[in-house]
């Protein structure tokens, strides 16, 4: 795994909406590493990238979009990524992003070690959740407070 690679499995979905639609433009989806065996909740813009119950997605969480490990700018822009990924712009040249359908930059701002060899994580993505649930030595990469990327494809 390099060192922008913090943590990459595919995952299967097993449900949409587990305790029901909340909100009209966002789903949250329970999913299943098919590697790892990870536990993943993950809140997304349904409005803009549909993830159907019963798939399968590829997602990477990342330092960087940089290909070339460069860190990222400590100010962010929105407007370059959803050009780039939404609209087929290759306006960001050489990045993740380019293999990837849906981005998302956040922040972790919970790391727990649940038992065992177990911890959770939840990080946020301005307001859409991620929880990811699995053993420490498949998310040792991902550290409390850092902020990342994350990726999917399906």
């Amino acid at each position: 795994m390099s060192k922008v690679t913090l943590f990459e499995d595919i995952f299967s979905v097993t449900q949409l909406n587990p305790e029901g639609k909340k909100f009209e433009k966002v789903d949250r989806l329970s999913a299943e590493g098919t590697s790892y065996n990870c536990k993943l909740l993950l809140d997304f813009n349904s409005e803009i990238y549909r993830i159907p119950a019963n798939s399968k997605i590829s997602l990477l969480l990342a330092s960087t979009l940089s290909l070339a490990g460069d860190p990222s700018s400590p100010s962010y822009d929105q407007s370059l990524l959803t050009s780039a990924t939404v609209q087929g712009d290759k306006s960001i040249v050489g990045s993740l992003a380019d293999n990837y359908e849906y981005v998302m930059h956040g922040k972790v701002f919970s790391y727990e070690h649940k038992g065992g060899d177990q911890v959770e994580i939840d990080i946020s993505y301005g307001g859409l959740l991620m929880r990811l649930r699995g053993d420490h030595m498949h998310l040792k990469n991902i550290e409390p407070d850092s902020n990342l990327y994350l990726l999917i494809k399906r």
